[in-house]
């Protein structure tokens, strides 16, 4: 059973791996190799949680002669964005209240 695209893109967002492989390719695109560089494993490790980006959507590879490079896709970061936008709006009316509570507890205070 396929989960739906936020589920998968939130699932492939999870691993801290992979977060820094995509703030890696948000600097422009890069071989899984270069991607493996910074990390404590074995390329195909790393080539794993390329894969598991690849099915979700968030990166896609292309072959250029004997490299693969591989580049974010930003659409279903979009779509967190805007599953998060509603969380957004709910946070930000929480913090005007408080905002004006402390506005009249300060004023009370000046008195």
């Amino acid at each position: 059973m396929a989960a739906d695209p936020l589920s998968a893109t939130l699932a492939a967002l999870a691993d801290p791996t992979r977060r820094a492989i995509l703030s890696r390719l948000a600097l422009g695109e890069a071989s899984v190799g270069e991607l493996a560089e910074p990390f404590d494993m074995t390329v195909r490790a790393v080539s794993k949680h390329v894969g598991v980006l690849e099915r979700a959507g968030l990166v896609s590879r292309s072959r250029d002669a004997q490299r693969r490079p591989s580049r974010i896709q930003p659409e279903p970061l979009r779509e967190v964005d805007a599953w998060l936008q509603s969380y957004r709006a709910l946070w930000n009316d929480r913090f005007d209240r408080i905002d004006d509570l402390l506005t009249k507890i300060q004023a009370k205070d000046g008195q």
